[in-house]
């Protein structure tokens, strides 16, 4: 398979305690400050590295998702984080919304674990769409907002709900994505699966994963206010009143793994709705930032990533200009190689050139 060249790897280094968790790695984010922000599907928690070079960042500092906004669950269960985005003084993140299935595990008899393949759950950790005031390369419950004093910046999230929130509510009767919602089919089963989240002014893109409904990946996009102290509701966006948008895309069968902004392009990084290792490509929506309603895209094609057998799953980009000087990409992976560890708490990132 022809990838795009890779210009460079980055190591991230990370401290013992989350060492573990450096093999899953699964929302990225680059800020201004020369920051990597980062996620795992595993934890509550979001993780800042430092600009210490061209090819290290470091000097980790870890962010508990508890000590802005309350969970609707105790802080061990895992939001996990699948997606995380920067706008107006605002870090967002979003869970994945998703049901999982209980996988077999090889020091189980074939029985117990054909039983465990039955078994089905979620947890109330993982609806949270939510946002963190973000200045000067620090996360704060609460603060002013940096060039307007009037502007109060405070940490929120979506209203959860008995079906997750106020978002999953809404979807319980969409005709494409309701039966996915009420069938509580797990996301690696083609289910309902958040992967990424962009957000450009008051508008928030989030990619599903899954469902991929013949083909065609989706894309929701909504807008938030104020509910009431560190909670939001959707605002009514559409002329009959829903308080979400659909947007269909064509990824050769692919669903959305993350989202980024370029300018007022929308990146897509693509990747299989099912358990399979690729493939793993780049699109491009151009003006995905207005993207409208009852319209077919077919976003244009940018770099295949490299993937491997059972590992190297691409879970996250970030546009990495800022850092290499030319336009370019870079990836984390969930499940990486053992040759892209490196010591006891670094992991190796590929920067991609991006045409």
């Amino acid at each position: 398979m022809d990838y795009s060249p890779r210009i460079n790897q980055l190591l991230l280094t990370f401290t013992d305690g989350f060492k573990e968790h450096r093999n899953d790695l699964s929302a990225l984010l680059l800020t201004p400050e020369k920051h990597l922000w980062l996620g795992s599907d595993e934890t509550s928690t979001i993780e800042r590295l430092s600009f210490i070079d061209t090819t290290n960042f470091a000097e980790h500092k870890q962010f508990h998702v508890a000590s802005f906004i309350s969970l609707p669950a105790p802080e061990e269960e895992e939001i996990d984080i699948e997606g995380l985005a920067y706008a107006d003084y605002y870090l967002w993140f979003i869970g994945s919304h998703s049901y999982k299935r209980k996988k077999p595990k090889a020091e189980f008899s074939d029985d117990k674990n054909i039983k465990r393949l039955a078994k089905i759950a979620s947890e109330p950790n993982r609806y949270i769409i939510g946002r963190i005031p973000l200045v000067d390369g620090e996360l704060f419950p609460f603060c002013e907002h940096p060039k307007n004093p009037d502007v109060q910046l405070s940490a929120a999230k979506l209203e959860v709900t008995q079906q997750g929130n106020l978002l999953m509510e809404a979807l319980a009767d969409d005709p494409h994505l309701g039966f996915f919602v009420k069938a509580t089919i797990p996301g690696k089963d083609n289910g309902f699966d958040m992967e990424g989240v962009a957000v450009c002014k008051n508008r928030i893109f989030l990619g599903l994963r899954g469902p991929v409904l013949r083909g065609w990946a989706i894309i929701l996009e909504i807008e938030l206010e104020n509910s009431g102290p560190g909670l939001l509701r959707l605002k009514n966006i559409t002329a009959d009143g829903k308080g979400y948008k659909k947007h269909f895309l064509f990824l050769n069968g692919l669903g959305i793994r993350d989202l980024f902004l370029d300018g007022e392009d929308l990146l897509i990084l693509a990747g299989p709705t099912m358990d399979l290792d690729g493939p793993v490509q780049v699109y491009r929506v151009k003006n995905g930032a207005d993207l409208q309603e009852n319209v077919l895209n077919y976003p244009e094609f940018v770099l295949d990533i490299p993937y491997g057998n059972r590992d190297e799953h691409a879970e996250g980009i970030t546009l990495f200009h800022e850092i290499t000087g030319v336009p370019s990409l870079l990836a984390v992976y969930d499940s990486p190689a053992k040759n892209r560890l490196v010591g006891d708490g670094g992991v190796l990132a590929d920067v991609f050139k991006l045409n």
